[in-house]
């Protein structure tokens, strides 16, 4: 399954761990999403959503 977000499309993106010794290693940088109920086109909906759209209010959760 993906690791990207139902609203903004966020996905993991690559980089290195750099060490004190400036030895480098490939790492993944993953998005943090959360499973959310949310109104979506007037249906409710479980969402993989990240927490920078939850904290934005880009999502309406359902109640």
């Amino acid at each position: 399954m993906a690791n990207v977000c139902d609203v903004c499309g966020k996905k993991s993106m690559t980089g290195c761990n750099v060490s004190h010794a400036h030895n480098k290693t490939k790492k993944v940088f993953k998005p943090n999403l959360q499973k959310v109920r949310a109104v979506d086109n007037g249906s409710v909906r479980n969402l993989k959503v990240c927490t920078r759209c939850i904290r934005s209010g880009a999502v309406k959760k359902a109640v």
